[in-house]
């Protein structure tokens, strides 16, 4: 089990200026998570931290693959996905997420990232997954086929509306 203590930064063990962390996540990830849309996957995460005093601003980026259901036939399939983002956090009394500013208890001084990559890996899922061409489930694809034929052949596209049909002939009359 992947342990998410991993992915929560000491802000104020960061040193002044650049700072770099890199992590790994696989499955163990998606499963501390323990969210529904993502379960497994193999993403790496680089997060740059430019530290000013008590300013840090976050470039974070996310690229990897995770395994989405396909839109078509509902199997397994793998997503690539690449984003990147950019926040700043400053230390403040009380925690609080305003825009694009974070706002991190200064008693306390640690940002935990861990479900701010999970939304990242999230975002960066195209709307419409759907596998390669050919290689969608074929029980599933013939099944969706003849529901759709049988669906169509109710007549419900064919017909014309009686409304319309002085229209169709003007347009023939030219």
């Amino acid at each position: 089990m992947c342990s998410l203590e991993s992915l929560k930064i000491d802000l104020k063990a960061l040193k002044e200026g650049q700072n770099v962390l890199q992590f790994s996540l696989s499955d163990d990830y998606f499963e501390a998570i323990a969210a529904s849309e993502v379960s497994r996957g193999d993403v790496h995460v680089a997060l740059e931290i430019q530290r000013s005093v008590s300013i840090f601003t976050v470039n974070m980026h996310v690229e990897g693959v995770v395994v989405v259901s396909c839109d078509l036939c509902l199997d397994d399939m793998e997503q690539p996905i690449a984003s990147d983002s950019r926040f700043t956090v400053r230390f403040g009394d009380e925690e609080s997420e305003d825009d694009d500013v974070l706002i991190v208890s200064e008693d306390e001084g640690v940002l935990d990232t861990s479900w701010m990559i999970y939304e990242q890996i999230v975002l960066a899922i195209p709307i419409k997954h759907v596998h390669a061409p050919g290689k969608c489930n074929d029980v599933m694809t013939r099944k969706l086929e003849e529901l759709s034929a049988a669906r169509s052949s109710d007549g419900g596209e064919n017909q014309i509306d009686e409304r319309w049909s002085a229209l169709k002939q003007l347009k023939f009359s030219e």
